[in-house]
């Protein structure tokens, strides 16, 4: 009786975890190393590992003019059973200030680190603090190429669409390169 207990609970456990995607970016400072780092960072929140995406040299989107290159990423990982979406964005957010992000810089300024919680699991959120999924994200190359290398058949909440597919569908003049380890 006891192990069927465990077992029913260990299922139970299972659920609660839910499935994190988080896109991560800079294009200010040593735009590699500080992604690379944060990467790493996300080990804190997940159960079990952290998947990760090469890196990818993106040009800006909606920026201000001279906006230098970005370097973008994304991790997917399972959250810990305690790790809620508010409880994620606040600790990704204090990651940011960590690496010099002022928090009163114009939209989409040059930064030294982008943390966006793109999804967790199928759940949805529309406050004044945030849009879960994140709102923009289908409609950017720079998010959905480094995604459909971590989480490629997941549905996106919303859509019928995977990020595979959504990511084979987008029309976009961005400029989108798949950075290797012996690149800059």
């Amino acid at each position: 009786m006891s192990g069927l207990l465990l077992s029913l609970a260990e299922g139970m456990n299972e659920r609660v975890r839910a499935v994190v995607l988080i896109g991560l970016g800079s294009n200010r400072g040593d735009s590699r190393r500080i992604v690379m780092e944060a990467m790493a960072r996300l080990d804190d929140f997940a159960d079990g590992d952290v998947r990760v995406s090469h890196l990818w040299r993106t040009s800006p989107v909606d920026c201000p003019p001279d906006s230098r290159d970005f370097i973008n990423a994304a991790a997917a990982f399972r959250a810990k059973a305690e790790v809620t979406p508010e409880s994620l964005l606040l600790a990704l957010k204090k990651l940011e200030k960590e690496y010099g992000r002022n928090t009163n810089q114009q939209r989409n300024a040059p930064r030294e680190l982008d943390l966006d919680l793109l999804l967790f699991e199928d759940q949805t959120r529309a406050t004044e603090q945030f849009t879960l999924p994140h709102p923009r994200a289908v409609n950017r190359l720079f998010v959905l190429a480094p995604a459909a290398e971590v989480l490629p058949d997941a549905v996106w909440p919303g859509t019928s669409h995977s990020i595979s597919e959504l990511l084979a569908a987008l029309e976009t003049n961005e400029r989108v390169v798949r950075l290797g380890s012996d690149q800059t």
